[in-house]
């Protein structure tokens, strides 16, 4: 059944530095720093040889989803681990990193397995609405 708020797009907002720690406990709890966070910079740093760390964003999203991004305008080139390669942003890096790391935690036998699996879903749909949702796509499926 379609309702109002699902033909809506999603839309994000930049977490506030002082509101960072306590949007995430809020989300993941301790999995964050112990889980997430690692393997999102782990992804990021095997897929995109450019990166050398740096300042994250965070992001909340209006469909209750969650996702971190680089905090820069640059580019990077990308290899992923379906053979795709290609150049995204830093927020579509972001977000392929995130999709990545909440697919790969979903299958883990941690009790936070199912919300991981459901974030995924609620990035996705955030972004089906991106710029380069194209590139996402291709680095993800």
């Amino acid at each position: 059944m379609n309702t109002q708020a699902s033909l809506l797009p999603v839309i994000r907002e930049l977490v506030p530095e002082d509101q960072r720690m306590d949007v995430v406990e809020g989300l993941f709890g301790m999995a964050f720093p112990l889980q997430l966070e690692p393997v999102v910079y782990g992804i990021t740093d095997r897929m995109a040889e450019e990166y050398t760390g740096g300042y994250w964003d965070f992001w909340t999203l209006s469909n209750g989803g969650f996702y971190m991004a680089p905090g820069t305008d640059e580019s990077f080139d990308v290899s992923c681990q379906n053979q795709c390669r290609g150049v995204l942003s830093a927020d579509a890096l972001g977000i392929t990193s995130c999709l990545y790391a909440y697919s790969n935690l979903s299958f883990s036998l941690s009790d936070i397995a199912r919300e991981y699996a459901r974030h995924y879903h609620l990035l996705r749909e955030y972004s089906m609405g991106h710029a380069e949702v194209r590139q996402i796509l291709g680095a993800t499926d």
